[in-house]
């Protein structure tokens, strides 16, 4: 399981004096009786989800594995993030698998989009468009040129078969278009909004297809579902009280920390998780992330010497499987014989830790540690839910819905006007 530890915290917090706001908060969730209820489908998925569209997507992954070696996903937001973070944490950058998963839809960038188009030209290959609306113009733009582009490779009849739709049951554009042209649809469920829908279609497919355990994956979350829908104190609410605490210390940035540039992509959901759901009425927590050791070589001095505006979160894998050890070098120029014999991960692990010491200890920076077993389909499972339940608690302690983000909504608004879409 999961453990919050605050051995580099460098402050006592007094979870008994949340007791009662979180027993409310968990019976709310249960309840769905707080803000934002609409959109709790999340927290009861890992039970509840539909085993008979779960087997359709193990038998479309099949399919297109077996068909093609590019699934192309168009999305953006939680449309992208969830599945993205999962496949590179668990296969990491540079995998064996022959499978390649290219995400589009998450950008407006020419230079991208043309490099895409260009990789794809005369080639088969599949596409999961994800939407809810089948309007989000970033996402419909992509999926136009994709959609395009692979009638004119393999033809109308055998395109509609290598179209894959995530979308809503009931509504919208990408629903129609789908029922019109004969693609399988698999189903965005309207209680559950696009950060919080990694357990769905839209992040089961892609992991599916990328060779992931995505049962175990559901397992995983399954587990933490249990542990973590308690009136009691747990872990991911103790995660919750802790940053509501530093928050009200006055530390109004969080920065996320991992170890391993696989995992960049996971700090990138959780920024999406936190920022789009906390960052209301004028309050939140800023989401930051960082990989170590790399950006302690960029950003290490002002962590540790600058404006004291910011708390770490670490997560630290404790039993990682795939390691390198470090060979014997008989000029020893570079002066490192002393650790040979030894992995990587042992280095790495010493840095972590030599890094806590140093910017908590001596830098003051307030360090939360989470510990998770290792980063496969299960611990991610676990961890990914984890994060879900305590972004969850900490909006309710700030007094804000987690679900909705109508900021977001004004930059929309001015684009349709500037581009001239009509009724803007």
């Amino acid at each position: 399981m999961i453990k919050v530890k605050t051995d580099y915290l460098g402050r006592d917090v007094d979870y008994v004096a949340y007791a009662d706001e979180i027993e409310k908060i968990n019976q709310g969730i249960d309840a769905k009786s707080l803000p934002g209820s609409d959109f709790l489908g999340w927290a009861n998925y890992p039970e509840e989800y539909d085993k008979e569209e779960f087997a359709r997507i193990e038998k479309a992954a099949k399919f297109i594995r077996e068909e093609v070696d590019t699934l192309v996903v168009a999305g953006i937001g939680g449309s992208y993030l969830g599945a993205r973070a999962a496949i590179e944490a668990i296969n990491g950058l540079y995998g064996d698998d022959k499978m390649e998963i290219i995400f589009f839809g998450n950008t407006m960038s020419g230079k991208m989009s043309k490099q895409i188009l260009h990789k794809l030209e005369g080639k088969k290959f599949a596409i999961n468009v994800i939407s809810k609306s089948g309007t989000t113009t970033e996402t419909a733009v992509a999926f136009r040129v994709l959609r395009d582009l692979l009638v004119k490779n393999v033809g109308k009849e055998e395109a509609a078969k290598l179209i894959f739709a995530t979308t809503d049951k009931e509504k919208g554009a990408l629903l129609e278009l789908s029922k019109k042209y004969g693609y399988e649809r698999f189903v965005l469920p309207g209680n559950i909004g696009g950060r919080y829908s990694v357990y769905t279609a839209v992040g089961l497919l892609p992991m599916a297809v990328a060779g992931i355990d995505i049962q175990a994956f559901m397992d995983g979350a399954l587990n933490a579902k249990r542990a973590y829908d308690s009136d009691e104190i747990n872990e991911a609410y103790k995660y919750a009280i802790i940053r509501h605490e530093l928050y009200k210390e006055g530390y109004p940035v969080e920065m996320l920390v991992n170890y391993g540039l696989h995992l960049v992509q996971l700090g990138e959901w959780w920024k999406q998780l936190y920022g789009e759901s906390e960052g209301k009425d004028k309050t939140g927590v800023l989401p930051d992330a960082a990989v170590f050791s790399t950006d302690l070589h960029s950003l290490g001095q002002f962590i540790q010497e600058g404006s004291p505006v910011l708390f770490e979160t670490v997560i630290l894998e404790k039993d990682g499987e795939d390691d390198v050890i470090i060979p014997h070098d008989e000029d020893n120029l570079d002066q490192l014989n002393y650790l040979e014999g030894k992995g990587i991960n042992y280095v790495n692990n010493t840095a972590a830790e030599a890094t806590l010491q140093a910017h908590s200890n001596t830098g003051g920076v307030p360090n939360i540690v989470i510990e998770i077993e290792r980063f496969d389909a299960f611990g991610l499972g676990e961890l990914m839910y984890f994060f879900m339940r305590a972004c969850a608690a900490s909006c309710y302690l700030n007094g804000v819905n987690p679900f909705n983000q109508p900021g977001v909504e004004v930059y929309k608004k001015n684009m349709f006007h500037l581009l001239g879409k009509p009724g803007y």
